[in-house]
């Protein structure tokens, strides 16, 4: 029987996360230590300025860990080379890309960069691949369009197919919602869902959709001032951990409904 261990894909221990000065590390947040298997969405959610950003960045081998460690299959992160990292976690960030002249296919393709040979030739592989991305984005009619003529949901798509080409066990979005519309939001978070769910793919994104995200995640990473705790939306609204987020005077969480509202 295969162990629950083998199908850990991302790991942290007591991992600081922060940044680095002359004089000494500043610690935004620390003690995070999770367990996330395969097939599983995964939200991170906390105010303004609190780290999540600096948190997947950290995950992401693109900011270095202050203290603690994060695995990958069970291996250090940092201890995969580059190139190795990329043909196992993928990242879509908030910022447009600066490619917006390329084709939707072009810009897709792209993904497959770590598993080409060094010339960038695309194999039959690669090719089908990125026509799979392409159908599960549902963004195939749009493969021959410039990138600069797509909506920020369609580029938003988009963005997420060119991570599913690069065929990774791991993705990592930050903010992925941003600039959208509430139909838009929620078609982009039930689309990151039905992927992790039919891909069996590890995701993980950043949101301040927290609404959304205790409806649609598997697990929450939640971000506070006194700690970072993670565990699946209904029994953090059991504990009461949302009404943690926020100023009490201002904003409250409903248990019953599980949304934020406004204090009169």
């Amino acid at each position: 029987m295969t162990s629950e261990k083998e199908h850990i894909i991302l790991q942290s221990e007591g991992l600081s996360i922060g940044y680095f000065s002359k004089k000494k590390p500043q610690v935004i947040a620390s003690e995070i230590s999770f367990n996330f298997s395969e097939g599983i969405l995964i939200s991170l959610v906390g105010a303004n300025g609190i780290g999540k950003s600096t948190l997947l960045r950290t995950l992401s081998g693109m900011q270095k860990a202050i203290g603690g460690n994060v695995l990958i299959h069970d291996k250090q992160l940092r201890s995969y080379h580059p190139i190795e990292l990329a043909t196992l976690l993928s990242v879509v960030l908030t910022e447009a890309p600066t490619s917006k002249n390329l084709s939707v296919l072009e810009f897709v393709s792209l993904g497959r960069q770590p598993h080409t040979n060094w010339m960038g030739n695309l194999s039959v592989t690669d090719k089908e691949k990125v026509l799979r991305s392409l159908t599960q984005t549902d963004i195939v009619d749009l493969k021959h369009r410039h990138c600069f003529e797509l909506s920020d949901g369609q580029m938003q798509r988009v963005a997420i197919a060119r991570a599913l080409a690069q065929d990774t066990s791991i993705i990592l979005l930050d903010e992925p919602t941003t600039h959208l519309d509430l139909y838009h939001r929620a078609n982009i978070l039930k689309l990151l869902k039905k992927l992790a769910q039919d891909t069996r793919k590890t995701i993980l994104f950043s949101t301040h959709e927290i609404d959304l995200a205790i409806q649609l995640s598997d697990q929450m990473i939640l971000m506070t001032e006194q700690g970072t705790l993670i565990d699946a939306p209904k029994q953090l609204i059991k504990n009461g951990h949302f009404n943690d987020l926020f100023p009490a005077d201002t904003i409250f969480f409903d248990s019953d409904t599980g949304r934020f509202t406004i204090k009169n």
